[in-house]
C-alpha cells in the first residue's frame, strides 16, 4: 500500500510542518523585537537575539537606561564573542559598533556588520577616520557602542590600558558613557565556546558618566573603574533568573 501512495504524501506533509514551524518561529522573532533597525529581516534577527540571549544565557529582560534620545557612548569589559550580542539585547535603541577591520570583513558577516552601520576601525593605518566617523554618528544623536579593552580581556590577564578613542568621543561630542560590566559568560577567553555554553548573565551598571568636564585621562579612569569592576557609582544590577 505504501508503495503505491508513494512518498510525496509524506514529503507534503513534513514541507506543510516545517513551514508553519518556520511561521511560528518567524512571529515568535517578531514579538520578541523592541528595536527598530529600519528592515524587517534585521529587526527578526533582533527578536531572535533577545530570545537567545535571555533563554539560553538567562539575561533578564530589563533594558539599559539609555536616553529616549540624543547620542550616547555603551561601553563594557570585554571577555567573549557573546559580549556584542548580550550588549544588543539589553539595548533599547540599535548601537553602532566600533569594531577591527579584519573582524568587518570576516567571510559571512560583512552583509550583516554593514546592515548594523558598525563602523570598522583600521588600527594599523588610520585610527582616526573611523572615530570622526563615530563623533558624527554621535552628533546625529546614535548609540556608538565599543569595548576600550581593545579586545578580549580577562580579570586574570595583565593590566591593560584602555584604549583613548572612548574619551575622545565623549569629550568631543559631550554625549553621555554608559559603562556596564557583563559577569556570568561561561567559556570566557572565548569566541565559539561562550555561545555554545549556557551562562547566568549579569549586566552591572552605573549612572552615566559626564566627560565634558572631565580630562581624558580621569574619563578613562571612571570607565576603567566601572568595567573593571574596582569601583561603583550607585551600582545597580540587571541579574539572570
Amino acid at each position: 500500500m505504501l508503495a503505491e501512495i508513494g512518498l510525496w504524501p509524506f514529503l507534503i506533509v513534513a514541507a506543510a510542518a516545517g513551514w508553519w514551524g518556520w511561521r511560528q518561529g518567524l512571529r515568535a522573532c517578531e514579538a520578541a523585537n523592541e528595536v527598530d533597525w529600519g528592515v524587517r529581516w534585521l529587526n527578526r534577527l533582533d527578536g531572535l537575539n533577545r530570545l537567545y540571549c535571555r533563554r539560553f544565557h538567562r539575561l533578564d529582560s530589563a533594558l539599559l537606561p539609555l536616553p529616549v534620545q540624543g547620542g550616547a557612548l555603551v561601553v563594557a569589559n570585554h571577555v567573549s564573542g557573546l559580549d556584542p550580542l548580550l550588549l544588543v539585547a539589553a539595548s533599547p535603541r540599535p548601537l553602532r559598533f566600533l569594531i577591527a577591520r579584519d573582524q568587518y570583513r570576516r567571510f559571512g558577516f560583512r552583509w550583516l556588520f554593514r546592515a548594523m552601520k558598525c563602523i570598522p576601525v583600521d588600527r594599523d593605518r588610520r585610527p582616526e577616520k573611523a572615530l570622526r566617523e563615530a563623533l558624527l554618528a554621535l552628533h546625529a544623536g546614535e548609540i556608538v557602542a565599543l569595548f576600550p579593552q581593545g579586545g578580549i580581556h580577562l580579570d586574570t590577564d595583565p593590566p591593560r590600558p584602555l584604549k583613548k578613542g572612548v574619551a575622545w568621543l565623549a569629550v568631543r561630542s559631550s554625549a553621555p558613557i554608559y559603562a556596564l560590566r557583563i559577569e556570568g559568560v561561561e567559556g570566557q577567553g572565548q569566541i565559539l565556546g561562550a555561545l555554545l555554553l549556557r551562562s547566568q548573565i549579569s549586566l552591572h551598571y552605573s549612572p552615566p558618566i559626564a566627560c565634558a568636564s572631565l580630562s581624558r585621562e580621569e574619563c578613562l579612569s571612571e570607565v576603567a573603574q566601572i568595567i573593571e569592576g574596582r569601583k561603583w557609582r550607585s551600582p545597580q544590577v540587571l541579574q539572570g533568573v
